[in-house]
């Protein structure tokens, strides 16, 4: 299996970076996936000529054909205005609309206070669901003062989970082993059927 994480984190070090590693981390515990990291602030001068020209750059090109690729897909955003950034919506505009059709992704945003975090409800959770993704149910917003302090690993943990159990279902793996430490499973809705009738 792959794992895409999308991180559109500027500075380096990145507080969007460390927690898209932290979410990566919990989830790849959880299954034999391959992870790939696409830092979109490399790809920004590819994403605007995309824009102006209609092709993608080598390396915008593969990135976009990772994700098309990918059995999971981690996003994170830092906020800006009350927003995701221009650089990861122009990522997602770029992408061909149909890529992400029934694939399991985790959202999750940075910012500078936790009055910002309903940004995964108003602007993250509604552009996957526009895209047709299968956006799992636990996202994760880090403010600054979210690091080191309690519910954020738990957080972390839990959705990783969500992720693991819902690329392992779509992908066809046994529900023994899309388990995780939560004990949650994906069990296909033909065999729920079956046990409820036998």
């Amino acid at each position: 299996m792959k794992l895409v994480v999308v991180s559109a984190g500027l500075s380096v070090p990145s507080s969007t970076r460390l927690l898209a590693d932290r979410l990566a981390n919990a989830t790849a515990e959880r299954t034999s996936a391959e992870v790939r990291v696409i830092e979109l602030r490399d790809l920004a001068v590819e994403i605007a000529h995309n824009f102006t020209s209609g092709f993608p750059g080598r390396a915008l090109a593969d990135a976009l054909d990772a994700v098309a690729s990918a059995d999971g897909l981690i996003v994170v955003s830092p906020v800006f205005t009350a927003s995701y950034s221009g650089l990861f919506k122009s990522f997602f505009d770029v992408l061909d609309k149909d890529t992400l059709v029934g694939k399991p992704v985790l959202i999750a945003a940075t910012g500078g206070t936790a009055r910002h975090s309903l940004v995964l409800e108003h602007a993250l959770r509604p552009l996957f669901a526009y895209l047709r993704a299968v956006v799992v149910p636990t996202a994760v917003y880090a403010a600054s003062e979210d690091w080191g302090a309690e519910g954020l690993a738990e957080r972390i943990e839990r959705a990783g989970g969500e992720l693991a159990a819902l690329m392992a279902g779509l992908s066809g793996v046994g529900p023994a082993e899309a388990e995780d430490d939560g004990g949650l499973a994906v069990v296909p809705f033909e065999e729920q059927l079956a046990a409820l009738r036998g």
